[in-house]
């Protein structure tokens, strides 16, 4: 497998990540604040963005890159505040 097939894997793993912690969220069985959920949306993201390495598309390279800045926002305040994993 070369590197670009590799990273188009990736990125539908990611896709696979955000779309469950969407789904889980809608179910109630996630809060915004979980740990599970802000981690499934920072790796989600960063699988896309990986993939967007190989096929670049701007459009989604910048709402990739938000995602993963505001689940990296969410992961530090909850550290900050002290709240254990």
């Amino acid at each position: 497998m070369n590197a670009a097939a590799l990273a188009e894997w990736i990125g539908l793993a990611g896709a696979a990540a955000i779309l469950a912690a969407y789904l889980l969220l809608q179910s109630g069985r996630l809060r915004g604040q979980d740990w599970t959920f802000l981690l499934l949306n920072l790796a989600g993201a960063a699988g896309i963005l990986c993939s967007l390495v190989f096929r670049f598309n701007l459009a989604a390279t910048l709402i990739e890159s938000v995602w993963f800045a505001i689940s990296a926002f969410g992961i530090a305040r909850r550290l900050l505040r002290g709240r254990p994993a």
